[in-house]
C-alpha cells in the first residue's frame, strides 16, 4: 500500500468477538525471566497489530537506571532503527498528551512538531497513533503506532480498543517486573545466605587460626597440626560455598558500551572524559556486566561526589578486560560500597574477575572492573 494512499477507518464488525487477553497469552506463553526485555516488547507490539489495523508499533518507556527515555520493542520497524532516537516529553508532545489526558492521541498534521524529527523522516508517517501505557495511577510509557502510510481517523471502538490495549500492555508489563523484582530478591536472598556461611564458617576457622598464630609464645607441634587443619578446613568450606551459584548473570540490554559512553559523554550536567586504549573491545559476554558497573559507578558518583571531572578508561589486552571509572570532589561518609556495586561485585566473580573500589589521593575515587580472559577469545 503505497504512502499516499489514505486508508479507511476499520469497520465495527472488525473488532467483534475480538480476544485481546487471547492473543496476548498466546503471544507471551513461552516467554519467561530469561527472555530480554526488547523480545517481550516485541510480541507485545505484535499483539497490538494483530487485534488493530495497525501495521508499525512500537513501545518507549522510561529506563530509571539510565534517567533516560529509549524504545524497548517494536513490530514492522527494525528496531536498531529507532534504538538511537531519544525522545522526552519536550520533543515528544503526542506523548505528553495521551499520558496527561489518560487518552488515544492521532496526529495526521505535522507530526514533525508530536515527536522527534527522526523518528518522523526515519518511518515516513502521514498519521501517528499515541496510546497511552499505563494503569493504576502509573506511566510506564506509550506505544506510537500507525499504519505504514496514507491518512487515516480511528473509529470509536478501535479508539477504545487501543486504549484497553494500552492498559492490558501496563498491566503485563508491570506483572513481568514484579516477578523479576521477585526474583531478584530470591536471588539476592541465596547471595546473603551464601555470605552468611562463608562468615559463619570460613571466616570463623581464619580468626581462629589468626589469634593462634599471633599469640607472644611459639606453637608446639600439636597446635601447628591444629591449625593446618583448620586451615584445610577452611578452604574447603570455602570451595563448597563456591561451587553454588553467586549470582545471576546481568541481563542483555540492548546496547554497548561504547554507546552507553557516548550517551553518558553527551549528557548534560556530568563532564565525563573517555579514553578508549587503542583498539580495546569489550567481548561480548561482558558487555551486560560492563555496563552494569559503569551504571552503578556513575549512580553511586551522583549520589556521593560534586564531582567536576569524571574519567573513564577502557583498556583490554590478552590477559585482562579492564573498566575503571575515576572522580573527583568525593564527599566525606561515602567510602562503603552501595548494595548495586556488592551485587556488581558478585556478577564480576560470577565471571571471574573483581570490582574495586575505593578512594584515591585527595577527593578522587576509583571503581575499577577487572575481568580475565580466556586465551582463544578473540
Amino acid at each position: 500500500m503505497g504512502a499516499d494512499q489514505p486508508i479507511a477507518s476499520a469497520p465495527p464488525s472488525l473488532f467483534a468477538g475480538v480476544e485481546p487477553l487471547e492473543v496476548f497469552v498466546e503471544l507471551l506463553a513461552d516467554i519467561d525471566l530469561g527472555t530480554s526485555p526488547t523480545e517481550f516488547y516485541d510480541r507485545i507490539c505484535e499483539a497490538i497489530c494483530r487485534l488493530t489495523t495497525m501495521r508499525r508499533a512500537a513501545i518507549f518507556m522510561a529506563d530509571a537506571a539510565r534517567r533516560r527515555v529509549r524504545a524497548i520493542g517494536s513490530y514492522g520497524i527494525p528496531f536498531e532503527q529507532l534504538s538511537g532516537i531519544r525522545p522526552t516529553l519536550v520533543n515528544t508532545p503526542i506523548a505528553q498528551r495521551a499520558l496527561l489526558e489518560d487518552n488515544v492521541v492521532v496526529v495526521s498534521e505535522r507530526i514533525e512538531d508530536a515527536v522527534p524529527p527522526e523518528y518522523a523522516k526515519l518511518l515516513g508517517i502521514t498519521t501517528l497513533v499515541c496510546t497511552p501505557l499505563s494503569a493504576g495511577g502509573y506511566a510506564y510509557g506509550v506505544i506510537c503506532a500507525d499504519r505504514g502510510g496514507g491518512t487515516f481517523e480511528l473509529s470509536d471502538g478501535e479508539r477504545h480498543l487501543l486504549w484497553t490495549l494500552g492498559k492490558t500492555a501496563a498491566l503485563v508489563a508491570a506483572a513481568r517486573n514484579v516477578t523479576r523484582q521477585q526474583e531478584r530478591m530470591r536471588r539476592l536472598g541465596e547471595r546473603l545466605d551464601l555470605a552468611r556461611e562463608v562468615h559463619e564458617s570460613v571466616l570463623q576457622r581464619l580468626f581462629g587460626v589468626s589469634l593462634a598464630l599471633g599469640a607472644e609464645q611459639p606453637l608446639d607441634r600439636a597446635e601447628r597440626e591444629r591449625c593446618r587443619i583448620e586451615m584445610q578446613e577452611a578452604l574447603s568450606d570455602l570451595r563448597r560455598a563456591l561451587e553454588r551459584p553467586l549470582a545471576p548473570l546481568p541481563p542483555e540490554t540492548g546496547t554497548t558500551l561504547a554507546a552507553e559512553l557516548e550517551r553518558v559523554r553527551r549528557s548534560p550536567g556530568m563532564v565525563v572524559e573517555v579514553d578508549w586504549h587503542g583498539e580495546s573491545s569489550v567481548p561480548a559476554d561482558l558487555e551486560p556486566l560492563a555496563q552494569s558497573v559503569l551504571a552503578e559507578a556513575l549512580r553511586n558518583i551522583a549520589k556521593h561526589a560534586d564531582p567536576t571531572r569524571v574519567e573513564v578508561a577502557v583498556s583490554r589486552d590478552e590477559e585482562d578486560f579492564v573498566l575503571e571509572v575515576r572522580n573527583d570532589g568525593a564527599r566525606p561518609g561515602g567510602e562503603e560500597a552501595g548494595m548495586g556495586l556488592r551485587l556488581a561485585t558478585f556478577e564480576a566473580i560470577q565471571q571471574g574477575g573483581t570490582v574495586e573500589s575505593g578512594p584515591l589521593d585527595g577527593d578522587r575515587w576509583r571503581v575499577r572492573l577487572v575481568v580475565p580472559l580466556q586465551q582463544d577469545v578473540e
